[in-house]
């Protein structure tokens, strides 16, 4: 079992995603005051009175609307009540109850979930205010004023969904799953992907570039192991980042990066590598995490002899900085080859998380020594005393020696291509941190 979950539902443009963020502590919805801006649902993990729930944000419901992304927007949230343990049914104070409000409420009912209803944009302290009453027409009980932007309510609003979560139980923590970020440019199928994975329609899927916008997390178990997958809005190239909802989508990405384990960089397999996909994985390879290639649509790809190796082959040309990196190719449409994933992912997570010895380490490098002697400048010459490890996640290592400013970019990739040899660190990048002997940490 994992966490209780708490869906927030409402029509678009109500402070749903100012609530979301407030809750969680942290700017993981996009707000905006534009309807329809956060059209995913988004997850995130809070907790109140030492009871941990998950937080699920929804795109705003029109219920008349016959939109493409609207109707999909609204299918998102059917989900989100079919596995919420408690509903938040989240109105405007000051429009009033509309008619979506009443086809919302009529909808919700139908779910026989715990539901909280709540009036948002009650700005004044004091007395609750007279246009309070009008939402009892609801049939949804007693309505809880709040106001999400003045952190007004919101203490007596949790203690509501408190009492409502179910009883705990023992297997709400889940610290074991390797996080998984799925990134790469927009349209490239990344939210295919995760459907595919995930056997459901998780996220919104559409011939338009940029529809996901929000990056969205979700659980999965297999016989492979526990997974978080985190499906991001593609990033754009910053001539195109107009908007400022696409700017804090290019700021979910780099923070999905960042909270990742591991980063499946999806490439389209009719384009092949573009500069975009380069800075992409650059994100990845900067921030250390484990990375693996994945080529998607390879179903729309005409085969002769040699094509894979060949695309393998244009793949490292374009990417030589990330030669360590796997390449799958797959079609998230047909599910070819995507149950390799799994492998890969816990390969690549292992290789970035692995720990060498200090005394196999010194091994390694007097053996690099012997081979290519240590760069020599103006009669002086580079000697290496030892090496350690320092950390993993990235794979990095302390290397003391007589002079810094002799130990040039060249040698250091020939030590890290010889730990690359003997140790393996597939998918990983490896760091090198040089210092003189007798230097302290700054």
């Amino acid at each position: 079992m994992s966490k209780p979950i708490v869906a927030i539902i409402g029509k678009p443009n109500v402070g749903k995603s100012r609530f979301f963020n407030y809750v969680v502590g942290q700017r993981i919805s996009i707000v905006e005051d534009t309807p329809g801006v956060t059209r995913d649902r988004v997850y995130a993990d809070t907790s109140w009175r030492d009871r941990e729930f998950t937080l699920i944000d929804t795109g705003g419901i029109e219920p008349e609307s016959d939109d493409i992304i609207l109707s999909q927007m609204r299918e998102q949230a059917n989900i989100a009540i079919g596995i919420a343990d408690i509903i938040i049914f989240m109105t405007d104070i000051k429009q009033g109850v509309t008619a979506a409000d009443s086809e919302i409420a009529m909808m919700l009912k139908k779910s026989h979930k715990p539901i909280i209803l709540v009036c948002n944009k009650s700005d004044n302290y004091g007395e609750p205010p007279a246009e309070l009453y009008e939402f009892y027409n609801l049939g949804m009980g007693e309505p809880h004023p709040i106001s999400a932007a003045n952190a007004i309510g919101i203490g007596d609003l949790l203690d509501e969904i408190y009492e409502k979560l179910p009883p705990k139980n023992d297997d709400e923590s889940d610290n074991d799953r390797i996080k998984v970020a799925i990134i790469g440019k927009p349209n490239v199928g990344k939210s295919s992907l995760l459907n595919k994975i995930l056997g459901e329609d998780r996220s919104i899927v559409s011939n338009i570039a940029g529809t996901t916008r929000d990056a969205i997390d979700s659980n999965f178990e297999n016989e492979y192991g526990k997974y978080t997958f985190i499906d991001t809005a593609g990033i754009r190239k910053k001539a195109k980042v107009n908007e400022s909802i696409e700017k804090f989508s290019v700021m979910r990405t780099l923070l999905a990066i960042e909270r990742a384990d591991v980063c499946l960089v999806l490439i389209d397999a009719n384009e092949g590598v573009t500069d975009q996909d380069a800075k992409i994985l650059g994100e990845a390879h900067e921030a250390g995490k484990g990375i693996i290639i994945v080529v998607n649509k390879w179903d729309e790809i005409e085969k002769e002899n040699g094509t894979l190796e060949k695309f393998k082959k244009e793949v490292y040309n374009n990417l030589s900085y990330a030669s360590y990196a796997p390449i799958l190719f797959i079609s998230a449409k047909t599910g070819q080859r995507v149950n390799k994933i799994f492998e890969m992912i816990n390969h690549v997570s292992e290789e970035n998380d692995k720990r060498i010895s200090t005394s196999v380490i010194n091994e390694v490098i007097n053996e690099a020594i012997a081979v290519v002697q240590p760069p020599t400048d103006k009669g002086k010459r580079l000697k290496i005393m030892y090496g350690t490890q320092a950390c993993s996640k990235p794979p990095t290592f302390v290397i003391f020696c007589n002079n810094k400013s002799l130990f040039h970019f060249s040698y250091q990739r020939y030590l890290i291509n010889c730990f690359r040899n003997n140790f393996g660190f597939e998918g990983t990048p490896v760091r090198l941190i040089i210092r003189e002997k007798g230097e302290k940490d700054n």
